[in-house]
This record gives structure tokens, C-alpha cells and sequence, in this order.
């Protein structure tokens, strides 16, 4: 276990609760911390239920291509801490992590926080020591009471498509969830979102109108066409096919576009657009593997992993599949305990050639295969894990690998391919 990990497990202590959404605790010690929120360089805050980590990296790649310095904050991380802080387009190092943890644990002086908390301080400690043109805030979960709401003036807010997760801590209907996710928006901010269901589109324009906010909305403000032309303001930008694969992308690039014209940088121009669109990158997006796991298959096999966990990403996965109805299509699917896998299933269910159930010995709360089976109506076989299921799938006809259902699989599955994020 490096230094980080230990500090890290260590401050699992101080609060009884993984997730408690408040600002409290958080806004206490960064006081305590000189307030490192209020030296930021420029903000543009991501909430949403699916597509908030590509939105993230199409901005971030954005800015890059424009020449910019991006710090870049994420959760969770598939296989190492640091991927979550991104110092300056660099992955934080285990010193200047550790040094950063050990000033944030003691400020805290043993007082009440969660680990999120403690690490969005960490983050926003290293965020306003480095210096930077942009900082990526992503939400961890929410948004109204999540830790990185602390910060209170962003260039400006992008949501991205909501759905139903984590109900138990945002609520039961579209419109609570996406109460919660519009809770980013601040007082004359621009704020772009993508397509949304009615009920959930209705609360993000109301929170836009009561705070005074510029709603960017796709379909009235922006658009993007499915061949990639982005419009907005009577201005046409031709995209590229994005570096992340899946017509749900295009969605995401056009989010991250509408927000950075909203906040207009003099920085900003068509050819970083381009250029950003193309080359983002972001891993566990219908990412194709090529490490130890996929050399497993035999020749003709192609090995793919996406994170989507959730009725949203279920409908987005599908809305890919008709492009590989060339092959055969194995899913491989590994869910977190209480995430509603059945709606996640039923939209892929139908491209299937074969689908197998499967729990990672390392998977965090992993939902048992048996369970999986049932959600899928009893299509499903046991794996019972990946490499299980995977020499399976190897006696098969040759086609296509889709690992999918978790996050946490996800990493568990990237550590076994030994393709770590960078």
C-alpha cells in the first residue's frame, strides 16, 4: 500500500458515512486551509447522471489543443488515486499527493469528514498551488450538496444527460434528480446541457431563470447533427468523428463546445475545436482493450470495455450496437449491488449473441452473478468472472467482447488487461 493509500485509509475513520452530501465539514477546512477555493484559475463545472467524464476530457482536450495548461478533477478512479487529479494535463504525483493529504489532514485536526470531501480538498489545495488557464470540475455525485459545488463563481456550467442513479441519496423521480444536478448553476453563469427528458429539462430551466443564468439548450440554442456539424448563434463548426467512440459522444462533444462558446475565451477557435473533438480520450468509454486480457482471445476477436452502469448508459450502449451487427456480440456484465440492472440489460439484450454474468474477486459491492442472471430474465450464463467467462466466449464464433455494468469492473478488468489510465 503506498503512503497515499495508508493516509487515505486512515481517513475513512473520521466519518461513519462513504457519501454524506453536505458543504459543511468541507467548507470548514478549507477555511482552515486559507480558503484555496477562492484561487482557482477559470472554472467550468460538468454535473449529469451519464457523459459527465466526456464531456470532461472533450473540454479538457479542447483547451489543450489551444495551447492551455487544464487541471482536471474526476471520480471515481478506475486503478490508481491519481487519476482523479489532473495537475496542469499532468497525473498528480505520489509526493506532492501525499504532501497535500498530510496538509489537509491536518487542518481537518480529526473532525468530521468524508473521504470525498477530504480529497476535493486535496485537489482544490493542488488546483490553486499550480498554476493553470483552466480547471475541469466534474461532480462527484449531485451536485447541489456535493463537494465541488464549494466553488462559487465557474466561467460556466455544463449537465449532461440525466437519468435515474443514485436514488437513494438524489431521489426517486427525474425531476428530484435533476433538482439536485441543476443545483451547480450559479447566478448569471452560462449553462449548456444536451437533450433531457421533459420532467427533467423543466427544473433545469427553471433554476437557469431563478438564478439568472444563460441556458445553452441542444435543439434550440446548439445542435449537432449526426454526420458532426455543430451549430449555434448562426455559426456552423464541420466536427471531425470523435475520438470517443459511440453516437452518444457526438452529444457530449457538443455540451463541451456550447459551454466554452457560452464562457468565450479569446483563446477559443474552430481548429482546437476540431482537434480536441478528435483526440479526446477517456477510458472505459467503449474503449477496446489490447493488453493481456484481450490477447487471451483468439485471432478475430476484439476485446471492448465500457463503465455504463445505468438505464441512461444501457440506452446510449445500445444506440451503438446496430454498427456491429457485422459480428457477434458476447456481453460480459458486471454490476455495483443495488444499481437497477434490469433496466440497464433490456436495451442491450437484443444485439446479444451471448450474455454472461460475472463478479471480479476485487470488484467493490459487486452484484453476485446469480442476481444478474435473474435481471436478465435468465439470458444470461455464469461466467462466473471475467477470465471465466472469457474462455467461454474463446470456444465461440469470433466477434465482438462488450465488459460492461460497473466502474468498479471496469478497473478491475483494465488492472487484469494491464492497461492503466495515463
Amino acid at each position: 500500500m503506498s503512503r497515499s493509500e495508508v493516509i487515505i485509509d486512515r481517513l475513512h475513520g473520521l466519518h461513519p458515512k462513504l457519501i454524506d452530501l453536505s458543504l459543511d465539514r468541507l467548507q470548514r477546512a478549507l477555511a482552515a486551509l486559507g480558503h484555496p477555493e477562492r484561487r482557482l484559475p477559470p472554472v467550468i463545472h460538468v454535473s449529469g447522471t451519464n457523459g459527465k467524464g466526456s464531456t470532461c476530457a472533450v473540454l479538457r482536450a479542447i483547451a489543450e489543443a489551444a495551447g492551455q495548461r487544464v487541471h482536471a478533477y474526476s471520480s471515481p478512479h478506475l486503478v490508481h488515486f491519481a487519476e482523479r487529479i489532473r495537475l496542469a494535463g499532468t497525473l498528480v504525483t505520489e509526493e506532492a499527493l501525499v504532501d497535500a493529504l498530510e496538509r489537509v489532514e491536518a487542518a481537518n485536526a480529526g473532525l468530521p469528514i468524508t473521504v470525498f470531501e477530504v480529497t476535493t480538498a486535496v485537489a482544490l489545495v493542488l488546483f490553486a498551488d499550480t498554476p493553470a488557464d483552466l480547471l475541469v470540475l466534474e461532480v462527484g455525485l449531485g451536485g447541489r450538496f456535493d463537494a465541488t459545488n464549494v466553488v462559487d463563481r465557474p466561467v460556466a456550467c455544463a449537465i449532461t444527460s440525466i437519468s435515474m442513479d443514485h436514488m437513494d441519496f438524489l431521489g426517486d423521480t427525474l425531476a428530484l434528480i435533476a433538482g439536485e444536478k441543476a443545483g451547480i448553476i450559479k447566478p448569471g453563469v452560462p449553462v449548456a446541457t444536451g437533450f433531457q427528458p421533459p420532467e427533467a429539462m423543466a427544473v433545469i430551466e427553471a433554476e437557469a431563470a431563478t438564478q439568472g443564468a444563460p441556458l445553452r439548450a441542444r435543439g434550440r440554442d446548439w445542435d449537432v447533427s449526426p454526420e458532426g456539424r455543430f451549430r449555434d448563434d448562426g455559426k456552423t463548426i464541420a466536427l471531425p468523428p470523435p475520438g470517443l467512440p459511440g453516437p452518444h459522444q457526438l452529444e457530449n462533444a457538443g455540451i463541451a463546445i456550447a459551454a466554452l462558446r457560452a464562457w468565450n475565451p479569446p483563446w477559443l477557435n474552430d481548429a482546437a475545436i476540431r482537434e480536441g473533438v478528435a483526440n479526446a480520450r477517456w477510458p472505459a468509454r467503449l474503449q477496446r482493450l489490447s493488453g493481456d486480457l484481450a490477447q487471451s482471445l483468439p485471432a478475430g476477436f476484439e476485446l471492448w470495455l465500457d463503465g455504463g452502469h445505468n438505464e441512461g448508459a444501457g440506452r446510449a450502449l445500445a444506440a451503438h450496437l446496430p454498427a456491429w451487427a457485422d459480428q457477434p456480440l458476447h456481453l460480459v456484465v458486471g454490476m455495483k449491488s443495488g444499481k437497477a440492472s434490469e433496466a440497464f440489460l433490456a436495451p442491450l439484450l437484443p444485439f446479444a449473441t451471448t450474455v454472461w454474468a460475472v463478479a471480479e474477486p476485487g470488484q467493490h459491492l459487486a452484484m453476485s452473478p446469480e442476481a444478474i442472471i435473474a435481471a436478465s430474465g435468465g439470458v444470461a450464463r455464469p461466467g462466473p468472472d471475467v477470465a471465466g467467462a472469457l474462455a467461454q466466449i474463446a470456444a465461440l464464433a469470433p466477434g465482438r467482447v462488450l465488459v460492461c455494468g460497473s466502474l468498479y469492473l471496469a478497473g478491475e478488468v483494465l488492472k487484469a488487461d494491464g492497461s492503466v489510465p495515463a
